[in-house]
């Protein structure tokens, strides 16, 4: 030790010395009780992690500091050869008793630490400096060759244990398992009433396999723990680690389970209400399960609305037993629980508006039974099929291909067209206006109309075209024809052939259409003669329909 880090140790000591004594002697007038004393903060002196004494400090100079510095003198005075422990003695200074070696400091005893102790500061410097040569003798008999070996020795022993403990768990669970597989599996049964599947036998083998996992990692961390601990106690540098290894292991489990048994009564009341809860979805998943495939029947209830239903009922009975059980939730009236609480409200309120009006808008469309997959529907200005209809989103496909992805609180508030609901039972009526000019006689545009109706495929036999005459207007007669469709996929190349049809028929026959404005009579009729209906480079059909 170098003549200023002696300086510097005798300086510190003499203030904490100082610092001491003056505490005593302010608090003489009252005295302070043993109680009292014994309630003063104070810090272990530990060497090669065994606790030696223990010394109180005072703000200037705070116990764990001061301990700090007399733990390291110790082990300078250990690590010098040159000093015997018998040569630590005890000098009286001042006020205070210091144990010294070689004019070396080594620990200070006041009076104030005797206070601590109840007793007298003669003896507590004597039970100190006991302690402090033990402790010199120790930590220089730990650091030997043949303690050195020796600690090598038990290591390499201790390590072959452990591989051997982990070579034969390996084998015994190998074996276990197989055992486990052979004669418990095939006994496992699903648990259930009448036709109703309670639980799984899937399920019970899994939480079985689960709990075998369990155990296996917490006996595998149990011998991992003991072999760490008893390599680390035998390094005289790593024996305060040793004890540090049994804490890291027993304090959680210490913790837990005193936590566990101040809790026993309301963690069985959530146990009980969890298995409760469970059961009851699971029989009700099972009964809307059955209502879905036609198993069971309720009037005037759609089988399509069972899953629906079943998501509802199992939001509001999850709610509801949370709302049970929230008093029972360990730390649920602390200020921190309500805190993170009111934190997930505020955060649950402000950022899912949209999405609650999206799912209350799914909801609100399943019951309305406005579509369902496969129909052919118009939302806005987008029409196409229903791909998929979700609880935030309807997914359609438009006549290009193209796939749409509509809110449901944006249908909700728009009007649906549903051109396949009433398909099948009456037929969609297609239909088109056209305007004539008066001079063409009424009964030879109906004709006409129905004739290019005639030549449209894909029409009911059993429904029949017919014409409307909408509108007597300023320069002409508006017509409407209208044709029926079965086939929703046929919608738009029936469109398109009724149009295409309607040209020839009225070019064929010399009657003008004035759609789409009338300026005046023209000298001749504005109508393509059949002979140029298929000018270059329209090509002609092979075969002509007349």
């Amino acid at each position: 030790m170098t003549p200023l880090t002696r300086a510097r140790d005798r300086l510190a000591a003499t203030i904490a010395a100082a610092a001491l004594s003056g505490t005593l002697i302010h608090a003489q007038a009252p005295a302070p009780s043993q109680a009292a004393d014994a309630d003063v903060p104070t810090a272990p002196v530990v060497l090669d992690g065994v606790e030696l004494f223990r010394v109180r400090g005072v703000s200037a100079y705070p116990a764990d500091v001061r301990a700090q510095a007399i733990q390291g003198r110790i082990a300078d005075a250990a690590g010098n050869p040159a000093i015997a422990p018998d040569s630590l003695q005890i000098v009286p200074v001042g006020d205070s008793l210091r144990i010294v070696t070689g004019g070396q400091l080594v620990a200070v005893v006041v009076e104030a630490d005797a206070a601590v102790e109840g007793l007298s500061k003669a003896e507590i410097a004597a039970i100190h400096l006991q302690r402090i040569r033990q402790a010199i003798v120790d930590y220089r008999a730990a650091r030997s060759a043949p303690a050195l070996r020796q600690a090598a020795l038990g290591t390499g022993l201790a390590t072959l244990v452990l591989l051997a403990i982990v070579t034969a768990l390996v084998l015994f669970w190998r074996w276990f398992d197989g055992l486990v597989r052979r004669r418990v599996d095939a006994r496992i049964r699903t648990v259930g009433i009448q036709s109703f599947e309670v639980v799984r036998a899937e399920h019970i083998r899994g939480v079985l396999r689960s709990l075998l996992l369990a155990v296996r990692a917490l006996v595998l961390l149990t011998f991992v723990l003991v072999y760490l601990g008893v390599v680390l106690a035998k390094w005289p540098w790593t024996k305060g680690a040793a004890h540090s290894v049994a804490a890291f292991a027993l304090s959680p489990l210490r913790t837990i389970g005193h936590g566990i048994l101040a809790n026993v009564p309301p963690l069985v009341f959530l146990a009980v209400l969890f298995v409760i809860v469970r059961v009851a979805l699971r029989l009700i998943r099972l009964f809307f399960d059955s209502v879905e495939t036609g198993a069971v029947t309720l009037a005037n209830f759609e089988r399509e609305w069972a899953q629906p239903t079943y998501k509802i009922i199992r939001l509001a009975t999850v709610a509801f037993a949370l709302v049970v059980a929230y008093p029972y939730i360990p730390g649920s009236q602390s200020e921190a629980f309500k805190g993170i609480s009111l934190f997930i409200g505020i955060v649950f309120s402000l950022g899912s508006s949209s999405a609650i009006s999206n799912m209350i808008a799914g909801y609100m469309m399943i019951y309305r039974r406005a579509f369902k997959v496969g129909d052919r529907v118009k939302i806005g200005d987008t029409i196409g099929e229903v791909l998929a209809t979700r609880l935030q989103v309807t997914h359609i496909r438009t006549l290009k291909n193209e796939e749409v992805i509509i809110p449901n609180s944006q249908i909700l508030g728009d009007a649906v067209v549903n051109y396949g609901s009433l398909m099948r039972d009456r037929g969609l009526i297609l239909h088109t206006e056209v305007s004539i000019n008066y001079d063409t006689p009424w009964r030879q545009v109906e004709a006409l109309l129905l004739e290019a109706a005639s030549r449209v495929p894909g029409q009911p036999d059993d429904l029949k075209p017919y014409v409307l005459m909408k509108k007597l207007g300023d320069f002409a007669v508006t017509y409407e024809l209208n044709l029926f469709c079965r086939d929703v996929t046929a919608i738009m190349a029936m469109y398109s052939t009724m149009h295409r049809n309607i040209l020839d028929v009225f070019n064929q026959y010399g009657v003008q259409i004035m759609v789409p404005a009338y300026e005046g009579d023209p000298p001749e009729p504005k109508v393509v003669p059949p002979a140029q209906w298929y000018a270059s480079p329209a090509v002609p059909p092979a075969v002509e329909r007349t």
